[in-house]
């Protein structure tokens, strides 16, 4: 008897949106493959996709300014949509303090790879130990 594929874990699905398209080939690249990634190339495309993709997405990774919509609007438009959806917002923003709603997190550009999967693996997979507050430095 052929059984069944073996339960995995649930693939965690993530909206990327960045307005340069060099970034946004990068990240969503290197998400590929470990995350159902969907990408959009402005904030109002951004909510198009959300509104567009019937299942649940996990994660909202966007960059915080762009033209037209930026990232805490798009965020607040998604959250009121999804309240279960988690925010990290990235950004070569390095000029003074940036203030985000409780439970939205930042990730200041550039960063490593390994400083985006430890952050997202702290957000998006509740069985893992390290949480995203303990990159904070």
């Amino acid at each position: 008897m052929e059984q069944i594929a073996a339960a995995k874990p649930a693939v965690k699905t993530i909206l990327v949106v960045d307005d340069d398209p060099t970034v946004l080939n990068f990240v969503s690249g290197f998400l590929d493959g470990q995350f159902n990634v969907l990408s959009a190339e402005s904030g109002i495309e951004g909510v198009q996709r959300s509104e567009e993709f019937e299942g649940e997405i996990h994660l909202l990774l966007s960059d915080f300014q762009m033209a037209g919509m930026g990232g805490i609007e798009l965020a607040t438009k998604l959250t009121a949509q999804r309240p279960q959806i988690k925010v990290l917002l990235m950004s070569g923003f390095s000029e003074g303090m940036l203030v985000l709603n409780e439970g939205w997190h930042f990730l200041a550009k550039p960063f490593v790879e390994t400083q985006l999967r430890t952050l997202i693996t702290g957000l998006i997979a509740p069985t893992s130990r390290f949480t995203a507050s303990s990159v904070s430095h």
